[in-house]
Formats: structure tokens, C-alpha cells, sequence
């Protein structure tokens, strides 16, 4: 009986929304819904329908608590109406639409101070919030890119050694000629080469060796900024160009590298509709930024990397051929490590140094540690290179770094090959394979260096060892007597 009475109750409610009414809150942009003071839904407009994807018949008679626990809601603003009579607000979020909305409640009193009606205001937030987010994402990137201008701009305090190329293979040394030559010219650059061979390392080198060294020095990874905010990074913005946009404005990252150089690292990602922009500072010199019509004067040079087939995506229609023809002045074609085995040594030589300084603990490789290693093929090239040393010297127990001690498919690779190509023609023994990668380290030492002396300090050997090494390897050549 109490039940029926309930129910009747609540028609007669719903009575007191006109149909006129009722048709101009459906035209709301913003949901609406309606509930009497003991949190019974009255009404439901067709917006507010959509945006928690619940039929409203389905909500009209129920109570706002059974809704949470039906997960209609995430929560009630409505029930914190009624038991506080003030009006409340809270974000909400609906599991059925993944929407995110802000609910306001405000309760209508009666004379006598109860609740009459609760009137509940549903706005989507959900691209509010997406803003919010890709505005954070944002302001991570300028904070990131701030930390890696101020690393670059610093890199001119440091030591030669420390930014030293090693190039002893002659792949390398042509390479690191043509860098050094390219940076007396004020030329557009297009670096090319597999992922980790060292682009930015020849980059570098580029810039050392030319007039604007010591000037700003601009690195951009243009497939790590997303490509909704790559154009106002590196071309900046006017005040108010668009939503969430500073009021003062912002300087690009091609003002930012005026006077000095921009290095568009991953220039294969470039957007298609930014590429005709960038075309317009290689042939002009000038930019505009987002939302402004001034045209900004720079002077600047650009250098490009890749490890994309730039001409491929030309000719597949995804790279603009006038933009490719502009980059490509001067081109310089980084070898990977598998054609550059030569470096090899000195590369892990390199690395051990520096990781077994910074992790103040003592390393060194065994020779048919070195065989592997240099006989590996190196897909990630040398940032693989560099990763493994700086595993190996921080896993390895012990001071000697064995083959036993290599990943696995480093090891087996090497086990497999070394001693055929370190004979150059059949299967050897182990032991003189190992002298003979022994002596080929030796003489490309003396040879770069031009000592014993400096050749055992590279080597990571007593100056007597190499002396004692050379003079059996002098004494297996001679002839008999």
C-alpha cells in the first residue's frame, strides 16, 4: 500500500514539468535532469539522455543512491544537495560513455526550509580535459627541450676527449673528414644512417668544426613531439593563438637556435603540411609564428638526420621532393657498425673506460670477449654497443669480462664466425686465431697513435706488454735461418 502511494506521489511530480518546459530544456546543450527532495528523478532531458547512455525511462521513478550503485553515476552531487541544502559541484565521470562531466546541484527550497525539487546541470568536460592533458604533455616537452638547449649550449665547456669521434676504420675516417669539411661551410647537412650509428654524433662534429660553434645549438626529435603542438614548438606562437595559448606569447625552437644551428633530428616524421614551412626557411630565412602575420628574419643553419629512405617517401608521395632536393646539399652516409668492424675496439674500449669511471669499479675484457663482440652484427649499432658495455660492466662478478659473461646470441654469433674471418680463409685453432685479433689491435694502436706508449694507454695494457707482443709477433716473421 505505502509503495502504491509512493508511486503515485511521484507521478503527480512529474506532472508539475509543463510540456512546454519540458521541450525548451530539451534544446539544452547541457544535460538536465530533476529530482524532489528525497533524491527521486522527476526528469530528464534528452541531452543528459546521451551523455550517460541511459534511456531516460529507464531513470525516471529511481532513486540517485540505486543510480551510483547501478553505476549509472560515479557519484551523487544530487544526494550532497539534499543533505547539506546547498548547492554542490564535482567533477563525474560515466562508465558507460567514459565521459567526464561537471554536475552542479542546486536544491530549490520551500518555505518551510525542505527541499522541494534538486535541479542537477550536466556540462561535458571530456575535451576540456583532453586540452588539459595535451597541454601538460606540452609544457613537459618545453621543459625537456629547455634541459636538452642547455645541455647543448654547455657542450662547448667540455673536454675534446670527452666529444672525440672514433673513427679508425677508413669508412669512418672519410666519414669524419667530410664532417669536419662540411662544418667550414655554411650549407645545409642531411645525415643519413640506421637507428644508432650516430647521426647526432657527426652532427656534432659538424658544428664543432664551423663558425657558428659555441652559438646556440638547437636539437629538435621531430617524431617525439606530438603533431599537434610540433608546429607552435618550433615556429612559437602570438598571444591568444589558441585556446591555452600563453598571453605573452612564445619564442620557436628555430628563434630560439638564431644566430646559431638547428638540427631537425627524425626529419621524416615532419608533417606534410609543415614541410612547406620548413622549405620557406631553408629558401628565406623567415618564419611566422602561429596566429601572427610578422615575418621574423633569421639567420641559421639547418642540419636534418634520418634513418627513413627520404628518397622512397618521395617517390611514394610522402615526402615533398622540393623539401628533400633543399635538405640534400650536402649528404653524409653513416656505415653501420657491421661495415665499420675496425671501430669495434675502440668503441667498447671507449665505453668500458667511461662506465667503469662512473660506476668507480675496475673491468676489462678478455680477448675472446673482444672476438665476440667484434663479430656480432650490431643491429642497434652503437647504442646497442654502448647498452651491452654498461650491462657487462655493471652484471659481470669479477674484473674479467669473459665471452661466457656476453648475452647469448652476442656469443653464439661470435663463437660461430671469429675464427674464420680472423683467419681470412678456413678454420683455425682457437689460440691462433686470438693472436692474430691480438696483433691486429696492436698495429692499428701504433698506427693511430704512433707509440707504445699511447697504444698500450688505449689499449688498457702495460706499455712492456705491447713492447713484449711486438717482438714475438716480429719474431714469427722471420725467416729460418
Amino acid at each position: 500500500m505505502e509503495q502504491k502511494k509512493q508511486s503515485q506521489l511521484q507521478k503527480e511530480k512529474q506532472l508539475l514539468i509543463s510540456k512546454d518546459m519540458e521541450e525548451i530544456l530539451n534544446y539544452s546543450s547541457d544535460g538536465i535532469w530533476i529530482t524532489d527532495g528525497d533524491g527521486y528523478v522527476l526528469y530528464v532531458n534528452r541531452t543528459n539522455e546521451k551523455m550517460i547512455g541511459v534511456p531516460r525511462e529507464l531513470m525516471l521513478g529511481k532513486n540517485c543512491e540505486d543510480l551510483v550503485k547501478q553505476k549509472v553515476f560515479q557519484s551523487s552531487a544530487t544526494m550532497e544537495a539534499i543533505k547539506t541544502k546547498k548547492s554542490v559541484t564535482m567533477m563525474g565521470y560515466n562508465y558507460k560513455t567514459s565521459m567526464h562531466v561537471l554536475i552542479t546541484s542546486n536544491p530549490l527550497l520551500a518555505e518551510d526550509g525542505s527541499i522541494r525539487y534538486v535541479i542537477n546541470n550536466v556540462r561535458d568536460m571530456t575535451q576540456l580535459k583532453t586540452t588539459m592533458t595535451q597541454l601538460r604533455r606540452k609544457e613537459q616537452v618545453i621543459s625537456e627541450q629547455k634541459e636538452e638547449i642547455h645541455s647543448l649550449l654547455s657542450l662547448k665547456n667540455q673536454p675534446e676527449g670527452d666529444r672525440s669521434v672514433i673513427a679508425v676504420s677508413p669508412k669512418m675516417k672519410k666519414i669524419l673528414d667530410m664532417a669536419r669539411r662540411a662544418g667550414q661551410f655554411d650549407s645545409t647537412v642531411l645525415i643519413l644512417g640506421e637507428s644508432g650509428t650516430g647521426k647526432e654524433v657527426i652532427a656534432d662534429e659538424i658544428v664543432r668544426n664551423s663558425s657558428r660553434s659555441g652559438k646556440a645549438y638547437v636539437k629538435v626529435n621531430c617524431g617525439a613531439i606530438p603533431e599537434n603542438l610540433i608546429e607552435s614548438e618550433l615556429f612559437g606562437y602570438e598571444p591568444g593563438a589558441f585556446t591555452g595559448a600563453s598571453k605573452k606569447g612564445k619564442m620557436g625552437l628555430f628563434e630560439l637556435a638564431n644566430d646559431g644551428t638547428i638540427l631537425l633530428d627524425e626529419i621524416g616524421e615532419l608533417p606534410q603540411h609543415l614541410q612547406v614551412k620548413l622549405l620557406r626557411v631553408l629558401q628565406e630565412r623567415k618564419i611566422q609564428r602561429v596566429g601572427g602575420t610578422k615575418e621574423i628574419m633569421l639567420d641559421l643553419r639547418v642540419l636534418a638526420a634520418t634513418n627513413a629512405d627520404l628518397k622512397g617517401m618521395v617517390d611514394e608521395g610522402k615526402f615533398r621532393s622540393d623539401l628533400y632536393y633543399r635538405l640534400n646539399v650536402v649528404s653524409i652516409s653513416i656505415p653501420p657498425v657491421r661495415e665499420r668492424r675496425e671501430d669495434i675496439p675502440q668503441l667498447l674500449l671507449h665505453y668500458k673506460n667511461e662506465y667503469t669511471r662512473k660506476y668507480a669499479i675496475q673491468k676489462e675484457f678478455s680477448e675472446k670477449a673482444i672476438q665476440c663482440l667484434c663479430h656480432y652484427d650490431w643491429p642497434g649499432n652503437i647504442r646497442e654497443l654502448q647498452n651491452v658495455v654498461e650491462n657487462l660492466v655493471i652484471m659481470t662478478e669479477g674484473v674479467r669480462i669473459d665471452a661466457d659473461s656476453l648475452p647469448e646470441q652476442i656469443r653464439e654469433h661470435g663463437e660461430e664466425r671469429t675464427p674464420a674471418v680472423l683467419a681470412g680463409e678456413e678454420i683455425r685453432p682457437l689460440k691462433e686465431a686470438v693472436e692474430d685479433m691480438e696483433e691486429l689491435m696492436i698495429r692499428r694502436a701504433l698506427e693511430r697513435y704512433g707509440s707504445t706508449r699511447e697504444a698500450a694507454r688505449a689499449l688498457g695494457v702495460n706499455q712492456s706488454t705491447i713492447v713484449r707482443k711486438l717482438q714475438s709477433f716480429n719474431s714469427k716473421k722471420r725467416p729460418a735461418d
